[in-house]
């Protein structure tokens, strides 16, 4: 067989070693080459796929969801607990259960049935 400087295929044989191969490499190399990338592009669109699928089932389940939940409303959530993390912890002293309260001669304590009555000042 006669070597052929245009054919890329030939394997030259080298003067003084081995048998050298074109840029391109061996014909078993080529194949190989191009099943990794038929695998690595069908692998991509598997996991393209799958991103579809949990996206839409997602959404079709948050729109079903919001449909069967009543709203909520202010009265339903109770008010959080007072909580005093100091007192908690131990670095506050304790207080006593109910505050002592000094009447002054200025203010003067009103129900809110008296506070109703009262009307609103003038500007």
């Amino acid at each position: 067989m006669a070597f052929d400087p245009h054919d890329p295929a030939t394997v030259r044989q080298a003067e003084d070693g081995p048998a050298t191969s074109p840029l391109s490499g061996t014909r078993q190399q080529r194949v190989q080459r191009l099943q990794v990338g038929l695998f690595g592009f069908a692998a991509m669109v598997m996991v393209l796929g799958l991103a579809d699928i949990i996206m839409s089932t997602a959404e079709n389940n948050q729109l079903a969801g919001t449909d069967e939940l009543a709203p909520v409303t202010d009265e339903d959530v109770p008010p959080p607990p007072a909580r005093d993390p100091l007192a908690e912890a131990g670095v506050v002293p304790e207080l006593p259960a109910e505050p002592e309260v000094t009447p002054t001669s200025t203010t003067t304590a009103m129900s809110p049935v008296e506070a109703a009555d009262v009307p609103p000042p003038r500007q």
